[in-house]
């Protein structure tokens, strides 16, 4: 079947079971919402598709703590079976202040598994780590692999675009920056991340500010993916003029209730990551326990050039 519309997400997940309200976030708690039916669906058949890159993506990590390292254990037994070299790590690196000195239990031991395998882990700063001198050290550290506050670097046939999010930030150049770097990439897919959400049915919801800033670049350009954290919850987001919005921090810190809103396509409150596969023609997310188990499943296809 050829692609004409725009991004169309597969349903998985619960959504159309008619459990929102228009426009409002059910109040529900996280023991609710992951006890309810966790249907996923199967990806779709695409014979001589190959698989391209494989990555995992995982925010507000860094605590040190039996969590972190339930996730980071869960990762490293993901890679035995599923072999991936990038790492996405989307901010809150360090708690609780960012501070160099707990580097190592909170980055280095954890994940030392797949640092001996060599697996890049590229990071963007959350607002926990820019409480040390604004960052500088995170972006400075070589296991982060940042080129700068905010960068862009491509793996195959996705360009990866990572911001600084901060309120600190230097919102007018990154802006300028960002829609110059969107506007030349000639990659099939692109994948924007940084800590603070955009879309979130959570503790801090929703962010007009955030949504004015980045909705009409991500459209105009066709980004197909945002990733964030700073809610410690998982969640996947419907299309949304074509960009499917995913909270993923729950690598490691204390976690928060989340509800559903009429933009989620699933959401829950428990440790884990995420890892998602890029095909030519698709993208499939899946967030995985710190059991080892998919709990949620989504499919994202290419959409088709629109000219304009």
């Amino acid at each position: 079947m050829s692609l004409k519309r725009r991004d169309l997400l597969v349903l998985g997940g619960l959504s159309g079971l008619g459990l929102v309200a228009a426009g409002k976030t059910l109040s529900r708690s996280p023991e609710q919402v992951s006890g309810m039916p966790q249907t996923v669906s199967e990806p779709p058949k695409t014979a001589g598709k190959e698989l391209m890159l494989r990555f995992v993506a995982v925010a507000d990590s860094g605590a040190g703590d039996r969590n972190q390292f339930a996730s980071a254990n869960a990762m490293a037994g993901y890679h035995k079976k599923n072999p991936y070299s990038l790492v996405t790590l989307a901010g809150d690196n360090i708690y609780n202040s960012g501070e160099m000195e707990r580097v190592g239990i909170a980055f280095e031991e954890p994940y030392a598994p797949l640092l001996k395998q060599e697996v890049r882990f590229r990071a963007c700063l959350g607002n926990h780590d820019i409480r040390t001198e604004n960052g500088d050290p995170q972006v400075r550290y070589a296991n982060f692999n940042m080129n700068g506050r905010y960068y862009t670097y491509r793996e195959k046939d996705v360009q990866f675009f990572v911001l600084d999010t901060n309120g600190n930030a230097d919102w007018k150049d990154q802006m300028a920056w960002l829609n110059a770097e969107l506007g030349r990439s000639t990659a099939p897919w692109k994948i924007v991340y940084g800590h603070h959400p955009i879309y979130s049915s959570g503790h801090y919801g929703t962010d007009a500010e955030m949504i004015r800033k980045f909705a009409p670049l991500f459209k105009q350009h066709q980004v197909q993916l945002y990733i964030n954290g700073h809610e410690h919850h998982y969640e996947r987001s419907t299309s949304i003029d074509g960009t499917t919005y995913l909270v993923t921090g729950i690598g490691g810190a204390s976690l928060r209730p989340v509800g559903r809103s009429k933009t989620t396509e699933y959401s829950v409150s428990r440790f884990g990551f995420s890892a998602i596969e890029v095909y030519p023609d698709r993208l499939q997310i899946e967030g995985i326990g710190t059991d080892g188990l998919v709990f949620d499943r989504g499919i994202v296809a290419r959409q088709a050039k629109v000219s304009v």
